[in-house]
Parts: C-alpha cells; structure tokens; sequence
C-alpha cells in the first residue's frame, strides 16, 4: 500500500486516517485545522495481508478463546529497569498481558529491550509500536527484534504527536500509520492488535476503520475509553455490521486520585463517565472507591458480546509508578476472581 499517496494537511502524514486524536468539535489533534479526514474519507484497503502466523502457547489472544482476559497497562519510570522489574512482578501474576506504551513526553527504554526486560521479570508482552519517531527502516528492525525476543503481540499505532513545547525541536517522522503498520507487523509473523477511539469524530467511519485494519492484518482491536459501556456495545455491533470479525478489548479506567483522574480528562480521543469520576474523588476513601469502581466497568464491559477482554488504563495512582501498579494489580485480580 506504499503507493496511495498521503493526505494533504495531515500533520501526522496519515494515508488510512483519520487517528484517535479528533477533537470533538472535528478539530485537528495538532494543527488548527479541521480534520482533513472528516469530509473525505480514507481509501479502502486493497492489499492482501500476510497468513496469520500461530499463537504463542499460553497468548493473552489463545486465552481469550476461553475465558476474559485482562491487558494492563505497564507503567514504570523511564529509562530503569528495575523499575520494570519490580512493576512486572506486581503485574504480571494477575495479567494476561502487559502493555508497554509509547509517549510523546516520556520517552523510555528501546521498544525491543524494554521487551526483553519485561519478559526475563515474568511478564507477557505486547509492545506499542509508533510511527511517531521511526521511519520505516526502524520500525522494521524493531518487528524482527520483537519477533526474536517472543513478544506475545504488538499494537501498531500511528502515535500522538508532540504537543506545543514537548520536545519541540524533534522532528516528528511519521513515514508510515497504523494500518500500515499492522499490515508491515503481520508480516514479521508477529500477532497484532490495533486501537481505535469509538467517539472521535467522525464516529460513523470508525466501525469502517476496524475492517481496514483487520484486512491489514489486525487480530484483535483495543478501543479507547468511552462514558458507558452502551457505547461499547454499539460500536462492536457497528463493527460487525461493517465487517470486522476480530475480537475487541474494552479499556477501563483506573484512577484513584485527582491526578489519575484528570489525566484522563483531558486526553483527546477519549471519554470517561466524569459523575463517576467525583463520586470517586469524593468518597471517604477514594482508592478503594476507584478500584471498586474499575471492577464494575470491567464486569460490565466483559457483558457486551464482542469483546473478549478488558485494558486496564491509567496512571492509577499520583504516588508513582509503583503504588500505581498496586492499585492496578488489585484490580486485575478482582477481575478474574468475578470472571
């Protein structure tokens, strides 16, 4: 698909856009611009995806064949692996999966060795891969060292783009998107997973956008956060409508303070149930109240047919990295006593 030509006024060089990071008012995430994506739509995929490789034995993916799973998400300090030393084995007996990220203002250590350190502490990785600061050339030899160190998958993401006055003399690559990406991972014979935010605009393509990237070699979508667990449901009936057969993860919001809470807030392409983020904050004890109710939207979410499990998203915690994966921990294994 390397010869449909990109967007104009795409700032993230996107061909199969538009990404997660559409304001609600249709507003670029970058540019003060109308999304250039919102009037006339993406291509179809035409390519032929590579054959799926098997699953690992004991895969978050191969799991969920038979019960919910859960994905949590791995955060640790930046740059210190005893960091991810001490997170992966907090999280990593009560997760399926652990999901390292890829953030325009804390960069870490090299997705491939970050990999590596996660699975010597016990831990499953599926590694976010972005084209934010990668040109193709990178991202190839980060799927054939992904592929060696046995990542269980990886989630291709275009990437957020840096923000005013976060790194702002970097240059931001983006030479390929997400899809394109997936299509490029699926042929490293690596698993893949691919995001998708069910209320960005335009919300009427989105249900479109998961069969593209199933046809470029998606074998399981995460969707970003929403209000209700409704607008789950009918976003996976939409899917299905449209085409898409894969299996989706539903993220759950883990917050147990005003920072983890606004955190969230104020992250483009996603919603939370802002009521129940007082509620939360207002309790006598507001860990206990955001764990209980993470548990809740869990359970609810892993209601909704379609979707196999649940993303445990957040920082969790404002007292670091490590309370934070407590508070995450305990919630995953609330999770798998109910499932």
């Amino acid at each position: 698909m390397d010869d449909v030509p990109r967007r104009p006024g795409c700032p993230k060089r996107m061909v199969f856009g538009p990404c997660g990071g559409v304001r609600e008012d249709g507003g670029c995430e970058v540019a003060e611009h109308r999304c250039v994506f919102l009037d006339d739509p993406a291509p179809e995929w035409d390519g032929a995806p590579s054959p799926t490789a098997p699953l690992p034995p004991g895969s978050l993916l191969e799991r969920a064949r038979t019960r919910p799973v859960v994905l949590t998400d791995l955060t640790v300090a930046p740059y210190d692996a005893s960091s991810v030393r001490r997170v992966v084995r907090v999280l990593g007996p009560v997760s399926d999966g652990l999901l390292t990220g890829e953030h325009a203002n804390r960069p870490d250590l090299p997705p491939t060795l970050l990999a590596a350190e996660v699975l010597e502490a016990g831990g499953r990785p599926w590694t976010t891969l972005a084209c934010r600061d990668r040109n193709r050339v990178v991202l190839e030899q980060e799927l054939a060292g992904l592929a060696a160190v046995g990542v269980d998958g990886v989630l291709c993401v275009t990437g957020d783009a840096r923000g005013p006055g976060v790194r702002s003399g970097v240059t931001q690559v983006f030479d390929l998107d997400g899809p394109r990406l997936a299509a490029l991972a699926n042929g490293f014979g690596l698993p893949v997973a691919v995001p998708e935010s069910p209320i960005a605009p335009p919300v009427h393509l989105r249900p479109a956008r998961v069969v593209t990237k199933e046809r470029a070699g998606a074998r399981v979508c995460v969707l970003n956060h929403v209000r209700a667990p409704a607008q789950v449901a009918a976003f996976v009936v939409a899917a299905r409508a449209a085409g898409a057969t894969l299996p989706f993860l539903a993220a759950v919001a883990v917050y147990t303070d005003e920072t983890s809470a606004r955190v969230l807030q104020r992250f483009p392409g996603l919603q939370v149930d802002d009521d129940e983020v007082e509620r939360v904050l207002a309790a006598p004890d507001p860990r206990e109240a955001g764990i209980a109710a993470a548990v809740a939207e869990a359970r609810a979410l892993l209601a909704v047919p379609g979707v196999v499990g649940v993303n445990l998203s957040g920082l969790a915690s404002a007292g670091g990295e490590d309370a934070g994966a407590r508070v995450k921990a305990e919630v995953a294994a609330r999770i798998r006593e109910a499932a």
